[in-house]
């Protein structure tokens, strides 16, 4: 008995020394298909194993995630650039030998403080297409990564060809010999987009999110297909930047005559630096952004319920929408100045407009052409939301001629439709632009994808490859409470001024005939008390004249009364 104990303790210290010695060398092991979070310091890369590999697989995919730190993966412990991958999601494919069960690589990093990673290898058979086998213009000789650049207006993924499967120990196919059925021109490239948590940009919930991304299954069954690209088409695919939203891309590649499927190593974005000084993913909104679309958000709840009312303060609001919108895109197009001075430059030109439009009102009174106004600002909103629904991302709208045309039409449509009932056209833009302002400010603060309704056609006018982009947007529950909001501003808004104007003239008559008429009446009139008001000019002249008394030294006294006789 006590020799059993003994031994029984002797297997246990063995043990104990065998791991304390494996995690000394810097060892990690993983499985096939299953996910391993581990974490990765500067000074001790580590060597990573996998065992025990099925004889019927013929390839593996190794990936590495991380948020936003580098991490390097390595056949081999010397880092060139043709054995070894650097980046927050990077992977290499083993294509194995006969025979061969075991297979090692090399992980590590450059960055001062330590990553927290997630790492899983993934295997296919010899009928499974191979992810990048037929690369041409990356580094790797096989490169299943997915490449990814962004900038404010466009995010791009690129991505090597695939490669027909094959078996072990068995030359791979040609790549570039023949376009028929046999070779890899058959394949398929479907485009995969994948929306994290809104306003969420904690590690754990990327780390998470991108196990749905990885096997075949998983993205299928998960992710929104946004393209499918033959062979003959460019193996890059362009997307509206969502900066401070967490996107997964990934790609699967699919065999039609075979039927099989291999998917690349998904790439995530946020479209910001979480490292930055200045501008980074925890602060992209500026303050005068905030100050900006707050005050325009006040001004939008006044005209949602008091617009028809106030007429000219409806008009000074629909001024400043459309003088700074085409000013904000000539300065934008035009200049190199910095973004806090192009909006305050857009701030201050649009309430000139606005001023200028309630002016042209008071002088001419046209009314047509200020409800024209009125009524292009409510169909451009509309034509937006039209354009932000999946009808935007057909391949038609790619091309600009048909999109601005199409754009234009809607836009004109609304007020020439309503030509006939102005009341109830100036009312509704009133309900409905008014009540989005509210939704710009909500945006100004946290990410909502309503806010990208208007931001989506300002970028195409500033941007000359926004067109080629497709602008999916997450709808989560914050986008359906902001909705919701506005929906029930705009009806409320609509209802009340509808109730409130009933049996009231439609519109306020000319304001200059009205001061015409009043002058002429006042001169005309001399019972009036107004008739004995002297003019303007005699006013201001014994006003000044008063003050320049307060001024002067005083006179003597002196006798000021008669004297009694």
């Amino acid at each position: 008995m006590g020799l059993a104990r003994l031994l029984l303790w002797a297997l246990l210290a063995f043990g104990r020394g065998a791991r304390a010695a494996e995690a000394s060398a810097g060892f990690l092991e993983f499985a096939v298909g299953k996910f391993r979070y581990f974490e990765l310091n500067r000074h001790f890369p580590e060597e990573a194993i996998l065992r025990h590999i099925p004889a019927n697989v013929t390839f593996l995919i190794f990936q590495i995630h991380s948020q936003y730190q580098n991490t390097t993966v390595s056949y081999s412990k010397t880092l060139l650039p043709s054995t070894s991958g650097t980046g927050n999601d990077k992977g290499l494919v083993f294509v194995l030998r006969p025979e061969q069960s075991m297979c090692t690589w090399y992980l590590q990093t450059a960055e001062v403080e330590p990553v927290h990673s997630v790492g899983i290898p993934l295997s296919y058979s010899e009928t499974d297409p191979i992810p990048g086998g037929c690369n041409l213009e990356f580094d790797l000789d096989v490169d299943p990564n997915i490449y990814l650049e962004y900038n404010f207006f466009v995010t791009t993924i690129k991505f090597a060809p695939a490669n027909l499967g094959y078996a072990r120990g068995v030359h791979p196919p040609p790549c570039d010999v023949g376009t028929g059925q046999d070779v890899r021109w058959r394949l398929q490239y479907d485009v995969y987009q994948y929306f994290l948590p809104e306003n969420d940009l904690t590690e754990d919930m990327l780390l998470q999110h991108l196990q749905r991304m990885a096997q075949v299954s998983q993205v299928k069954a998960h992710a929104i297909k946004v393209i499918t690209l033959t062979a003959n088409d460019k193996t890059s695919v362009s997307f509206s930047t969502l900066r401070g939203q967490g996107v997964i891309y990934n790609v699967v590649v699919w065999d039609p005559l075979l039927n099989t499927s291999a998917a690349y190593v998904p790439a995530h974005t946020y479209a910001c630096s979480f490292d930055a000084e200045e501008g980074s993913c925890a602060s992209l909104r500026r303050v005068s952004t905030k100050v900006f679309f707050t005050l325009f958000a006040l001004l939008g709840v006044f005209i949602c319920f008091f617009g028809h009312r106030f007429w000219k303060t409806e008009l000074f609001f629909i001024g400043i929408i459309f003088v700074g919108f085409f000013f904000y895109i000539l300065i934008t197009r035009l200049t190199l100045l910095k973004y806090d001075v192009r909006l305050i430059l857009t701030a201050v030109t649009g309430s000139v407009g606005g001023v200028v439009l309630v002016a042209a009102w008071w002088r001419f009174g046209i009314l047509s052409v200020c409800m024209l106004c009125v009524g292009l600002m409510l169909g451009f909103l509309v034509s937006s939301v039209t354009f932000f629904t999946p009808l935007g991302n057909l391949k038609v709208f790619h091309d600009n001629a048909v999109f601005w045309v199409t754009f234009s039409c809607i836009a004109v449509f609304i007020p020439v439709a309503s030509m006939g009932c102005l009341r109830i056209l100036n009312i509704l833009a009133c309900g409905v632009v008014g009540s989005y302002s509210v939704v710009l400010a909500v945006g100004s603060y946290m990410y909502t994808s309503l806010s990208y309704i208007t931001l989506n056609v300002l970028r195409r006018t500033l941007s000359t490859d926004f067109h080629r982009a497709f602008t999916n947007m997450p709808f989560q529950t914050n986008d359906f409470i902001i909705l919701a909001v506005w929906g029930m501003l705009a009806v409320s808004g609509i209802t009340l001024q509808i109730r409130r104007e009933r049996g009231r003239p439609f519109f306020p008559p000319h304001p200059y005939k009205l001061w015409r008429q009043e002058r002429e009446r006042r001169v005309t009139n001399i019972l009036d008390p107004s008739h004995h008001i002297p003019p303007l000019r005699e006013r201001l002249y014994g006003r000044l004249t008063q003050i320049k008394e307060l001024f002067q030294e005083e006179q003597p006294v002196g006798e000021r009364t008669p004297l009694l006789l």
